[in-house]
């Protein structure tokens, strides 16, 4: 991105630390550039550049492009629905499931180009904040562009300090929905919507809140899915001149090479992975066959499971591997970054974390998105409700019946617990589901897998794409993704919706 001399004086940092990061970047790119050439040179292995081929730097190539060519329904929604106009990569990827596709280019076009309370630069500059809550380089290209496009102006990005205080006021609101929306509350909302003349009108603040969530959760499918950057046939090198989002070149390399020679130096193999499939499919079939549980033991599931995602992905885990270069960070991009970040030390804490103040559960039950959530913001802005609600629906009950090399197989109960689970990290508990059906069903790599993509997307790395699910397809990775993003997202608008509802009354 062009930038003028004003951005030169943000301070780099690692995401989730508000501290500086320079030695440890270099030693991260020592490390990296060691592991190449252990590669080359010991193991005989070439390795790729960090910009690999294609939409994706998890998925091949050939498996998407194979879609596509097949996809004259993805090119026609392009054509009616893209804000960019242009087939952009994380459609590509996204066509993998048409029907999901068409309803997820309906709504974010409605977001961003229909008429609605916000002019059209406010929505691309908040999905600018959005996104650089979470270090996504490859939204907040593609926003800064549009925001230009639509008549933004170019000081604002120069960051946050060049930007109007009504915009600025977005940003605790924007940190609590990305990290801890469970901490929104009216008096947020009161705050935001106050006399005065940097005041929100309530249809303003809800078509900003629905923004933000939308690119909170879209930077989960950006990392999960491990989206590369657009081709800009404008450079002499076909991609524009930014780094992959934060990934070290031995982990992102998808050459067959690597991944064979991963797969035969550890106990992921074939028979290894049949198995796994094999054991799933038996605990859905037990399941399916238990008796009822009673309540007290359905409560008693919910507490251990909220306090077992404890144990799943920490912070540690984190600098582990960022010790062992698994992440790499540009400091430019960060740089850059940092610009549109407010707090940035501000990050995601667990629920039920211990030792801290109690926090009550979210009981689904007592606001629900279909009762209330749906109706509220189909009365503040406009349709949308509609297109949210539609967009809800089709990833929950998206299926092909197959699991794998299965056929006819009923994946409703997988699902269910990959949705459920989401919202269980977020304090979002339904009654009427029994929370041992997720111990049982989604195995640890898969909940590493979950959380990170969830709750830090900007951590994730291909091996934990390729952990998980061995013998699954891509495109079935892919809709775990789409349950993901749209759990998020439901997530964080079933608090901030519940707040403006407890502001209205």
């Amino acid at each position: 991105m062009n930038r003028s001399s004003g951005a030169t004086s943000c301070t780099p940092t690692v995401p989730g630390d508000g501290h500086s990061s320079g030695h440890g970047r270099s030693e991260c790119r020592r490390v990296c550039s060691n592991c190449r050439k252990v590669l080359r040179q010991e193991k005989k292995i070439r390795v790729s550049l960090p910009l690999t081929r294609g939409p994706s730097a998890f998925i091949p190539e050939k498996d998407v492009m194979q879609a596509n060519s097949l996809n004259e329904r993805m090119h026609l929604l392009v054509e009616e629905y893209s804000t960019s106009g242009r087939l952009d990569n994380v459609t590509q990827v996204m066509s993998l499931h048409i029907q999901y596709l068409e309803s997820f280019l309906r709504s974010q076009f409605y977001m961003l180009r229909v008429d609605g309370p916000l002019p059209l630069p406010y929505r691309h500059y908040i999905a600018i904040m959005a996104a650089a809550r979470h270090q996504c380089s490859y939204l907040i290209n593609i926003h800064v562009e549009e925001f230009l496009k639509t008549g933004g102006i170019q000081e604002w990005l120069n960051g946050l300090e060049y930007i109007p205080q009504r915009l600025k006021n977005l940003n605790e609101i924007n940190k609590l929905l990305a990290h801890r929306p469970w901490l929104v509350s009216k008096e947020h909302i009161q705050k935001l919507v106050k006399t005065g003349e940097n005041n929100w009108s309530l249809p303003e603040l809800v078509h900003a809140v629905v923004l933000l969530a939308h690119y909170h959760s879209l930077a989960s499918f950006v990392f999960g899915s491990g989206i590369n950057p657009e081709r800009d046939f404008g450079t002499s090198n076909g991609y524009r001149l930014i780094s992959v989002n934060h990934f070290c070149v031995c982990d992102l390399a998808n050459d067959n090479n690597i991944e064979n020679a991963s797969l035969k130096s550890n106990s992921f193999g074939l028979s290894d992975s049949l198995s796994e499939l094999e054991a799933l499919m038996d605990r859905m079939k037990r399941l399916q066959e238990e008796d009822e549980t009673s309540p007290e033991e359905m409560d008693t599931r919910f507490e251990k499971e909220k306090s077992e995602s404890l144990l799943v992905v920490t912070e540690d885990i984190f600098y582990y591997l960022l010790s062992f270069s698994l992440i790499a960070f540009d400091e430019e991009l960060i740089c850059d970054v940092s610009c549109y970040v407010e707090d940035p030390g501000f990050g995601y804490k667990d629920f039920a974390r211990r030792g801290e103040d109690h926090l009550p559960t979210f009981r689904a039950q007592d606001y629900t998105w279909e009762n209330h959530g749906f109706s509220l913001v189909n009365r503040l802005y406009s349709d949308i409700g509609h297109l949210l609600d539609e967009k809800f629906r089709m990833v929950y009950n998206l299926t092909y019946n197959t699991m794998a090399s299965h056929e006819d197989v009923d994946t409703t109960m997988l699902r269910r617990a990959l949705f459920n689970y989401v919202h269980c990290m977020f304090g979002i508990r339904y009654d009427d589901y029994d929370y041992g059906e997720v111990n049982q069903l989604l195995e640890r790599n898969l909940k590493i897998y979950i959380k990170t993509v969830t709750c830090y997307p900007e951590r994730t790395t291909k091996r934990m794409y390729d952990s998980y699910w061995r013998q699954f397809k891509h495109s079935e990775k892919v809709h775990v993704n789409l349950l993901l993003m749209e759990a998020r997202m439901q997530a964080e608008l079933l608090y901030a919706f519940r707040a403006i509802t407890r502001h209205l009354t």
